[in-house]
């Protein structure tokens, strides 16, 4: 699910947080507006809830000198300890590591984006995952490769259920890649629970 579509207001404060560095726009107000967007999918997960921010490969993470959605994810727990403190939300930082450089996604269409992404992330502590459910944390989810790649390897390393929460959606309600999910090249990993924005499940 996302707090709200790729929009001029939202595009404006991803672009403070990840090229102006403005980290509090992370931590402190898109964590907390997507915090109220996850909170709508209380009543689908358990009472204990792993919450993994989609890594960045080491040189990327490097050179920009933070994790934007290691931001948001601080941001989600700290808005969500004060408004809903008897869910258990815990932050793991090493169980998912991006292992393979990939470059831009915005321009690469679908299939190229999932063929880029193949191998790119691998579960490093798998015995950490197992019979967990997983949030999985993210700024933008344009196709939805990457949370698909991500939710595929914590899947296949043990995780219950992977649930997949983002600030924004480059594309409206009813998009492609939400409906096609009977095509093998599209599909949703079983377990694994994607949403709209409106809340409604979608698989």
């Amino acid at each position: 699910m996302s707090y709200a579509e790729y929009g001029d207001v939202v595009r404006d404060q991803l672009f403070l947080l990840k090229y102006q560095h403005q980290r509090e726009t992370g931590t402190h107000l898109l964590g907390a507006r997507l915090a109220q967007a996850i909170v709508t999918m209380r009543g689908d997960m358990s009472a204990e809830v792993m919450v993994v921010p989609v890594p960045l490969y080491f040189a990327r993470e490097r050179e920009r000198g933070f994790n934007q959605a290691l931001l948001l994810a601080r941001g989600v727990l700290v808005r969500l300890k004060r408004t809903a403190p008897e869910w258990k939300l815990s932050l793991a930082t090493n169980v998912l590591e991006r292992v393979k450089p990939t470059p831009a996604l915005f321009s690469l269409s679908p299939k190229q984006r999932r063929e880029r992404l193949q191998g790119a992330f691998k579960v490093i502590a798998p015995e950490a995952v197992k019979g967990r459910e997983v949030l999985l944390i993210d700024d933008i989810m344009t196709t939805g490769s990457t949370a698909r790649e991500c939710a595929r390897v914590l899947k296949r390393a043990g995780a219950a259920k992977v649930f997949v929460a983002t600030v924004a959606r480059a594309q409206p309600h009813g998009s492609a890649w939400m409906h096609d999910a009977s095509a093998e090249a599209h599909a949703v990993p079983a377990g694994v629970a994607m949403w709209d924005g409106g809340g409604a499940p979608v698989h």
